[in-house]
């Protein structure tokens, strides 16, 4: 199993790579989703894909009885979800009000900043 994950982890860095170095800045907003999906999962990956029970101490006992799941690589993925659709939102906003001012998504045509206003 994580062979075929790492297969898919490999394919997702190289197409976001690829995304990210597009002259468009759509694209390179789908570039950095993918990367945050692929570092999502070579987390859940490194953390060890085990069938364990959750880890909870029984009554009158002091630690887990194992085979136990590891919380903590789900704890991150989790906060990772968060912090990357925070950014992806944040970057979406800033795209559009891009366009709206420059009037392109090309990163070579945006020389300037200092454009005047385009209500469209």
């Amino acid at each position: 199993m994580e062979s075929v994950l790492a297969i898919v982890i490999g394919g997702l860095y190289a197409t976001g790579l690829y995304l990210m170095v597009r002259r468009s800045i759509v694209k390179m907003i789908f570039g950095l989703a993918l990367l945050g999906n692929a570092a999502n999962l070579l987390i859940f990956t490194v953390g060890r894909l085990t069938r364990g029970r959750p880890p909870y101490v029984p009554a009158g006992g002091t630690e887990p009885i194992p085979p136990v799941a590891d919380p903590l690589p789900q704890a991150l993925i989790l906060t990772a979800i968060v912090i990357g659709f925070g950014v992806q939102a944040f970057a979406l906003v800033l795209i559009k009000r891009v366009y709206q001012t420059v009037g392109t998504d090309d990163l070579d045509e945006m020389t300037t900043t200092d454009t005047e206003y385009r209500s469209n």
